[in-house]
């Protein structure tokens, strides 16, 4: 085979390759730009451009300004619905927080609190002091009184006066004076004692709670004087020998 060399001015170089390459790659690009374009895209109009949808009701009609504004206002009331729910929720959480928090330091005071001391029993009321005796003198003023008092209470009647003129009378105070000389001695029953009483007449009239003794002072007055105020309504009427 016969050799032979081409021009030099026929031969590519390094850069002919290069810009041949990047012009067969920018001719496929646009083929197949135009390729994925729709072919009537060059003709789309506004008029192709799908209309505004309007709002209608529920029941298919176009929405009038009334509904518009009812619309408004349920949108606001469940707004406020929504906020009031908010608001009540953190209410809530803040009161329960505070009542364990209440809780809490109830808890700690009882803790720290001192036990209460036991209390003390009720004193016992004092007692009333005993009555003290009535005391009397050992006399003749002493006799009467002692004796009227026992007549009160038993209910028998006379006074400080008529007791001491009988006395005086009869026996000029001496408890222990007898007479040993009338008919009651001549009877063998002589009269005796402050108000000159017979021993009959004083077993028939003695006073409970005297001595059972004719001479003793108190046994003889209270029965001189229980038996004047059965004969004589009382020992005041009693002027003379009784």
């Amino acid at each position: 085979m016969p050799n032979f060399t081409l021009p030099r001015t026929a031969r590519l170089t390094r850069t002919h390759k290069v810009s041949a390459a990047l012009v067969a790659t920018a001719g496929c690009a646009a083929a197949l730009a135009f390729t994925a374009a729709p072919g009537n895209a060059a003709t789309t109009t506004a008029a192709d451009a799908p209309a505004a949808v309007k709002p209608v009701s529920a029941n298919g009609m176009p929405l009038t300004a009334k509904d518009r504004a009812d619309d408004g206002k349920q949108a606001r009331a469940v707004a406020s619905s929504v906020a009031a729910g908010l608001k009540v929720a953190p209410a809530e959480k803040q009161n329960h927080a505070a009542e364990q928090a209440a809780n809490r330091s109830i808890e700690r005071k009882a803790l720290v609190a001192p036990k209460a001391a036991p209390k003390a029993a009720p004193k016992a009321a004092p007692k009333a002091p005993k009555a003290t005796p009535k005391r009397y003198a050992n006399n003749l003023d002493g006799w009467i009184r002692e004796s009227l008092d026992i007549m009160k209470a038993k209910g028998i009647p006379g006074s400080y006066e008529g007791l001491h003129r009988n006395i005086i009378r009869e026996s000029a105070g001496d408890p222990n004076a007898v007479n040993d000389w009338d008919i009651n001695a001549i009877n063998g029953v002589p009269s005796k004692g402050l108000l000159q009483v017979i021993q009959p007449t004083f077993d028939a009239y003695h006073v409970s709670g005297t001595p059972h003794k004719l001479t003793d002072p108190i046994a003889n007055i209270t029965a001189a004087a229980n038996y004047a105020a059965d004969r004589y309504g009382s020992i005041d009427n009693v002027n003379s020998a009784y």
